[in-house]
C-alpha cells in the first residue's frame, strides 16, 4: 500500500511496526524449522529402521507438495477471512506435524506429518510477506520486508542447533513449541488497515493505522484515501490465466519471472538444506556432521543480513549472474571430491573441501538466486496479472522443490555424489546463460519502462 511519508515520524512511533513484523516472522522460524528438520533428523530415521532409506527423499519432498497445494488457496483465505485469522490458523498445520511426528511409528505418519509442514509453510510464504506490507510505512518497508527470510534462516539454524545434541523425539517435541508461541504473539496483533478497508470497514481501518503510525500521525485520512484507491484498483484489475499470454510483454515476463524461480530452486539449495547432515556424512569429512550443518546454517543467516545491506549497491543481473556462477563453482568442486572419494584419492586438507565449499554455495545464493527472484517477481508484472502471474511463480517454485528434494537422495545413491553435484553444476551454467538472454534489468526502472524492454 502506498504510503504517505512524514518526516516527523519518531523511532518510538516505528517500534509497533516493528513489534508486529516480529511477532508475525515467528511463523517464518516455523518455516524455517521445518525446512531444516530433515537434516539431522533422517540419519536417525533409517538408523532406527522408521523409514528406509528409499523413503528419506519422500520425507523430504512432501513439505514442497503440501507448500504447492496452500500456497494459491492462502491468498484466497487471506482475502476473504483476513490477514490476522488466517496468518493464526497456520499454527494448526504446524503444530500436527509435530504432533503426527512424535507419536509417528513408521512412514506413514512421518509422510502425513511432512505434508502438514508443506501446508503450513505454503500458506505462511504468502500470508506473512502480505501482512508485513501492509501495515509497513514506506521508509522503512524494505527493513521490515527482510525479516521473513533472516528468520527462516534463524529457524533452520536453530533446528541444526538442538539437532546436534537431541534425538528427533526431543528435537520435533522443542519445535512444536514455535507454533504456540506465533499464535499467541498473532492474537495480540492488530489486523492490517488494507484488509480493513477492503471489507469496508473504515473506522476501524483509521485506528488501527494510527496505532501502527502513532497517535501523532497527522496523515490517516490521506493514507486512507490512498489505500481505498488501491483496493478500487485491485478489484477492476483483476485477470484470468489467458491474461497472461495476452500481450509479448506478459508472455515475456512469465517466462523470466517463472525461469528465475526454477533455477532457483535447481541448484538445489533445499537440497542443501534438507541433506546438509547426510552429504557431511557420505563426505566422511574430520568436521562432525552436526557440527558443519550448524557452520553452514550460521553462515547463511549472516549472508541473509548482509544482503540487505548490498542487494540495492549493484544491478539485478549482475547479483544473479555472480551468483549462478558462484554456485556452479561450489557445485562442482563438490563433484570433484565425491569424485576423488570414489577413486580413493586422500591428501592433506582435503577434507575441508565440502565444507568450504557448501558456505561458498549459501554465501553466493544469497547474494543473488536467494532474494533477487522474489524482487523481479514483483517488478516484473504489470498489476492486472501480477496475482495470478505471483501465484504462478510460487507454484512453480515451491513444484520445483519437490522435484529436487525427491530426486536428490535417489540420484545420491544410484548415480553418486559425484554425478549429481556436476549435474547441479550444469544447471546453474545454464541459469547464468537464462539470466544474460531472457530476463530484463528491473532495478530503477518504472513499471512503464520495464513493460517497453518486454515488448521489444
Amino acid at each position: 500500500m502506498e504510503d504517505v511519508e512524514d518526516q516527523s515520524v519518531s523511532k518510538s512511533e516505528t517500534l509497533k511496526q516493528y513489534v508486529a513484523t516480529i511477532c508475525v516472522s515467528l511463523g517464518a522460524i516455523c518455516t524455517g524449522c521445518v525446512l531444516a528438520w530433515t537434516s539431522p533428523v533422517l540419519p536417525q530415521l533409517v538408523e532406527e529402521n522408521i523409514i528406509t532409506s528409499d523413503q528419506e527423499g519422500i520425507v523430504g519432498s512432501l513439505l514442497a507438495l503440501g507448500s504447492l497445494i496452500s500456497a494459491l488457496p492462502a491468498g484466497y483465505l487471506a482475502d476473504k477471512f483476513g490477514r490476522k485469522k488466517t496468518l493464526i490458523s497456520l499454527a494448526i498445520p504446524f503444530l500436527l506435524n509435530w504432533i503426527f511426528i512424535v507419536f509417528a511409528n513408521g512412514a506413514v505418519m512421518l509422510f502425513i506429518a511432512r505434508l502438514f509442514a508443506g501446508i503450513g509453510a505454503g500458506a505462511m510464504c504468502v500470508c506473512a510477506p502480505m501482512y508485513v506490507g501492509e501495515i509497513a510505512e514506506a521508509s522503512i518497508r524494505g527493513a521490515l520486508g527482510s525479516f521473513f527470510q533472516m528468520f527462516i534462516s534463524a529457524g533452520i539454524l536453530l533446528t541444526a542447533v538442538f539437532g546436534s545434541f537431541l534425538s528427533w523425539f526431543y528435537l520435533s517435541i522443542f519445535l512444536g513449541v514455535f507454533p504456540i508461541i506465533f499464535a499467541i504473539s498473532m492474537f495480540f496483533m492488530p489486523e492490517t488497515p488494507f484488509h480493513l478497508v477492503k471489507i469496508g470497514n473504515l473506522s476501524e481501518a483509521g485506528k488501527q493505522l494510527k496505532y501502527f503510525r502513532g497517535e501523532t500521525y497527522k496523515h490517516v485520512d490521506t493514507e486512507l484515501q490512498e489505500v481505498e484507491k488501491l483496493v478500487e484498483e485491485a478489484n477492476a484489475n483483476k485477470a484470468g490465466i489467458k491474461d497472461l499470454f495476452a500481450s509479448r510483454a506478459n508472455r515475456k515476463a512469465i517466462i523470466s519471472g517463472i525461469g528465475i524461480m526454477i533455477f532457483q530452486q535447481f541448484s538445489g539449495i533445499n537440497a542443501v538444506i534438507f541433506y546438509t547432515v547426510t552429504i557431511f556424512q557420505s563426505a566422511g569429512s574430520a568436521l562432525s556432521p552436526d557440527l558443519a550443518t550448524i557452520i553452514v546454517d550460521a553462515v547463511q543467516l549472516g549472508a541473509a543480513l548482509c544482503s540487505v545491506v548490498l542487494i540495492e549497491r549493484a544491478n539485478r543481473k549482475f547479483y544473479l549472474r555472480l551468483s549462478s556462477l558462484g554456485m556452479c563453482v561450489c557445485l562442482a568442486a563438490l563433484g570433484v571430491y565425491f569424485n576423488l572419494q570414489r577413486n580413493g584419492v586422500t591428501a592433506s586438507g582435503l577434507g575441508i573441501l565440502p565444507l568450504a565449499s557448501l558456505v561458498l554455495f549459501i554465501v553466493a545464493f544469497s547474494i543473488g538466486f536467494g532474494p533477487v527472484p522474489w524482487m523481479i517477481m514483483s517488478e516484473l508484472f504489470v498489476p492486472e496479472i501480477k496475482g495470478v502471474a505471483s501465484g504462478l511463480a510460487v507454484m512453480t517454485n515451491w513444484l520445483s522443490v519437490f522435484i529436487v528434494t525427491f530426486a536428490f537422495p535417489l540420484m545420491n545413491t544410484n548415480l553418486g555424489g559425484h554425478i549429481t553435484f556436476y549435474i547441479f553444476s550444469v544447471i546453474m551454467i545454464i541459469g547464468t546463460i537464462f539470466v544474460q538472454f531472457f530476463v530484463p534489468e528491473t532495478k530503477g526502472r518504472t513499471v512503464q519502462e520495464i513493460q517497453e524492454i518486454l515488448n521489444r
